[in-house]
């Protein structure tokens, strides 16, 4: 007698919408594994307009702080697939996370990898301002930034600096995938040109180029691209509030410091994955 498919549980059954989707749930065959505040939730939300994509639409977190849970609980997040549709995830702190390269390849090594980037001092001023809506009261800028602001001292500890180090990160994912399987997204094409950077994003996941510039656009409010039509409810959709902040204005000698401190990584990482993003 064929063994019965396991029982979903509550949560599983509460989850689904309506009648039973049809598919199964598989291990993303694709992953936006960073960077924070480089524009990974655009390109998620822009990618899963694709009706050969499916997205979870949360962080799972899974190979930074849930490993311990298994594949079998990370498998039960994701959404139904099709044979012919493609399951991504995107979690922005996997790119810094040091046993991330090794746990997603272990669990396979056909993942691709898709890594949105942005000038490192633009990014780390918005992390910055996205931690100051949150904590009001935490310290400067620049106070978080310099070890010895005098004689130039970075300080590569704090979070917002150490994230836009690309360079630093990238060989612990070079030890185990080839430059071949990883696609870097410019954060700053992503709101000039939305069309071309996904146009990319869909080659290089080996789908159609059904999202074009029909699908765009510009909302001045924001400041950033939007799509005409999101997947769900055929309404126009911006990112959320969240999203586009005013940056805190910061001394613009601290930010030509700053710029001289990533030049030397930045090139490095140009030649790295052979692509000039033009940050200098």
């Amino acid at each position: 007698r064929p063994q019965r498919r396991r029982q979903e549980t509550s949560a599983e059954v509460a989850a689904a919408p309506g009648p039973a989707r049809p598919g199964t749930k598989r291990l993303p065959q694709a992953i936006v594994v960073g960077v924070k505040k480089g524009g990974t939730r655009a390109v998620l939300e822009f990618i899963r307009v694709h009706p050969d994509v499916r997205a979870l639409g949360t962080e799972p977190h899974f190979f930074d702080r849930n490993y311990d849970r298994g594949l079998e609980w990370y498998r039960s997040l994701m959404p139904r697939t099709l044979d012919s549709q493609i399951t991504v995830e995107k979690t922005p702190s996997y790119f810094v996370t040091k046993e991330a390269p090794r746990r997603i390849f272990n669990m396979s090594r056909d993942t691709k990898l898709i890594v949105v980037v942005r000038n490192p001092v633009t990014r780390a001023i918005s992390d910055y301002t996205q931690t100051l809506s949150k904590k009001p009261d935490i310290p400067t800028f620049e106070g978080l930034s310099f070890r010895n602001r005098s004689l130039g001292l970075v300080d590569t500890s704090w979070n917002a600096i150490r994230i836009g180090m690309y360079a630093v990160h990238l060989e612990s994912w070079l030890q185990y995938f080839p430059l071949s399987q990883i696609h870097f997204v410019s954060g700053e094409k992503l709101i000039t040109d939305p069309a071309g950077e996904m146009g990319k994003v869909q080659d290089f996941l080996g789908i159609k180029r059904v999202i074009t510039d029909k699908h765009f656009y510009f909302n001045k409010t924001k400041g950033f691209p939007c799509l005409k039509k999101s997947e769900s409810s055929g309404l126009p959709r911006c990112l959320g509030k969240s999203k586009g902040r005013t940056h805190v204005q910061i001394d613009p000698e601290v930010i030509e410091q700053l710029r001289d401190f990533y030049r030397p990584y930045n090139i490095k990482f140009y030649e790295t994955v052979g692509q000039d993003f033009r940050w200098e």
